[in-house]
């Protein structure tokens, strides 16, 4: 099979394989089944490319990019292997031609649009095709509650079921453990499904996040970050990608920058078709200095100088996030990702979730689990430890941490000089317990800036109309600055301790876990914003680990999460739910951090009450003792 391998390597144009890439194809072609998880750009589409050229018959693959589409098959023609696209932006002519090249056998892998799979005409071709592979492209797609689900994806299940002598392959960029199991879930595929997540890592980007105090200070990072990375316009130094989180703010920040001599244009989905073709040849072409956009702009771009990719507000998710600003440094050489954030964005990113569609509510679960990938990557901007292993943590490549990257905001403090030191799990515990009483006082009546005010002992008119001037809350964090109070209040928001509720005003709610921290029954699970200055400062850097950094998992813990997904992943298809409904990523890593050995224990796993508890706890258990018994 070496040998295969190397030779057709070499026939479509390569010296070598890309870290992985051996390992992937070696087993999708052993095992029939594989999911891959790599980066845009790590060379995912090789692992079907090479398949194709060496298995008899014709590959399928399914791929929304339509210009991705053109350029592998152009690039496959000049390799001699046989391929040809079907999409919407071909005459029915030509779609016609090549069905019946197609059903003739005159191509050794031939790319679909999602779409085309409930077309009954492709269908019947299909059932008579040898197909000795299906590569599905994008595949976090399939997910309803990740963060870009494409309803047409639903059809590929029943596509694997036609061609049930076919290996598969599943890949994404983007694809957290609950995801890919629910991909797993969503084709068919076992549990036991191996499972490749490599290429996550990369040290060249420095990462950054930042709390704004206004629209000058934003003006200002973003000013500064493109002079870093781009020194002037026209500088040729390569370019920016500015994501602008709605269409009016990308045109005003188009119009701010070219004010500034900066060559850019604006991209979001209400520009018409041509509108958005000319902005994006003129990226790709070196015409201009940046694109300021929405997320419409990014599929599908692989430009190897973008030097920044600066975030005006944050995207929904942890995911969406790595893959916008993953689109810079694709060369390899240093480039800058800004994460720019207010307190606002908190409020506005739980209306836009609940906001009504076409007249209809979305399900509250899915505004929930929505939530929670909202906060997670709110997490991940307030920051404590290396932003880059963070990341690794998060989408389960234990295997790639860099023990601090060296070069992200966080490790670069750490590096050069005094940063203040952690609390004390005792003091912790305290403040957190003082700060979610405040909140259990405003419960359904106030915002945080209420509680915020109460915990320091402000005066306020609201206050003192509902007599909380008076109570013992009121003052219990005056030895503390304000705006220190309100971010200890936010982070227990992100945290989950503290929810929003209401119509037109939002107003601060103590969640199910904020009561049970409150009252002792759990201890918080949240890192408190720096106040003091430590004598001897940790130094992080590619050798040394932060002290503040969250220790990596030990293989055993890693074997019992494993074990405890492929659980979660039985439990979802027995009772049709999505895996996430039975458990979060957190709460299996909590679980298997806890290893907890009855009911009671099982109780205290982040994000195990007591509904769950029953439903759920008993087969959980049973992991976690198969486990943990001596051998």
């Amino acid at each position: 099979m070496t040998q295969n391998l190397d030779a057709a390597l070499r026939r479509l144009g390569h010296a070598t394989f890309r870290p992985g890439q051996r390992e992937a194809i070696e087993t999708l072609l052993r095992r029939g089944r594989l999911l891959l998880v790599a980066p845009t750009g790590g060379g995912k589409s090789l692992t079907y490319q090479l398949p194709a050229s060496l298995l008899p018959g014709t590959t399928l693959v399914v791929s929304p990019l339509i210009a991705l589409m053109h350029d592998q098959v152009e690039a496959l023609a000049r390799s001699d292997v046989a391929s040809t696209y079907l999409a919407s932006s071909l005459d029915p002519a030509e779609i016609s031609r090549r069905l019946s090249a197609l059903g003739r056998g005159e191509y050794q892998l031939v790319y679909v649009a999602p779409e085309r799979l409930a077309q009954p005409a492709f269908r019947t071709r299909l059932a008579d095709l040898d197909c000795p592979l299906v590569a599905i492209d994008e595949a976090h797609c399939i997910s309803e509650w990740g963060h870009d689900f494409r309803p047409e994806y639903h059809q590929i299940g029943e596509v694997l079921d036609a061609l049930p002598a076919a290996r598969v392959l599943a890949c994404t960029a983007t694809a957290t453990p609950i995801v890919r199991d629910e991909i797993l879930a969503k084709l068919g595929l076992p549990a036991d499904t191996p499972q490749l997540v490599h290429g996550f890592a990369r040290p060249n980007l420095a990462l950054r996040a930042a709390k704004l105090s206004g629209r000058p200070d934003r003006n200002r990072r973003v000013d500064a970050a493109l002079a870093e990375a781009l020194a002037e316009p026209g500088a040729a130094r390569g370019k920016a990608i500015v994501y602008s989180p709605t269409r009016r703010a990308a045109e005003e920040e188009t119009a701010r920058l070219g004010e500034a001599g900066w060559r850019c244009r604006f991209y979001h989905a209400g520009l018409s078709g041509e509108a958005r073709s000319e902005a994006h040849g003129a990226f790709t072409s070196d015409e201009l200095d940046l694109v300021v956009a929405t997320n419409a702009f990014g599929m599908g771009i692989d430009e190897p100088d973008v030097r920044a990719v600066i975030h005006l507000g944050p995207p929904g998710s942890l995911e969406a996030y790595y893959q916008e600003v993953g689109r810079a440094g694709r060369d390899a050489k240093p480039a800058l990702g800004l994460l720019l954030w207010s307190g606002n964005d908190l409020l506005l990113r739980r209306h836009l979730l609940e906001r009504e569609s076409e007249g209809v509510a979305p399900a509250p679960e899915l505004v929930e689990h929505k939530w929670n990938l909202f906060l997670e990557l709110m997490r991940w901007a307030e920051g404590g430890s290396c932003r880059h292993d963070a990341i690794l943590r998060y989408f389960g490549d234990e295997e790639e941490t860099l023990a601090g990257c060296g070069v992200c905001d966080v490790c670069q403090r750490l590096a050069a000089g005094p940063e203040a030191a952690a609390f004390a799990p005792e003091e912790t515990v305290e403040i957190v317990r003082k700060a979610l009483s405040a909140i259990a006082r405003v419960h359904g009546r106030f915002g945080i800036g209420a509680a915020a005010k109460l915990l320091h002992g402000d005066a306020d008119p609201r206050l003192e109309r509902s007599g909380l001037d008076c109570v013992s809350t009121f003052g219990v964090l005056s030895e503390h600055r304000s705006e220190w109070i309100t971010r200890v209040l936010r982070r227990c928001v992100t945290a989950g301790l503290v929810g929003f509720g209401g119509d037109d005003r939002p107003v601060a709610l103590l969640t199910e876990s904020g009561w049970r921290v409150m009252h002792a029954e759990i201890p918080p699970r949240i890192e408190l914003p720096p106040v003091r200055i430590p004598a001897n400062p940790p130094r992080a850097g590619r050798r040394g680990r932060s002290s503040r950094e969250v220790p990596a998992s030990s293989p055993e813990e890693t074997a019992l999460f494993d074990a405890l997904r492929v659980h979660r992943l039985e439990l979802a298809r027995a009772t049709g739910v999505p895996p996430y409904v039975v458990a979060h990523d957190r709460t299996l890593h909590d679980m298997a951090r806890r290893q907890p050995g009855n009911r009671e224990e099982l109780l205290l796993v982040d994000g195990i009450g007591p509904a769950k508890a029953k439903r759920y706890g008993e087969g959980f258990l049973e992991v976690v003792r198969r486990h943990t018994a001596p051998s």
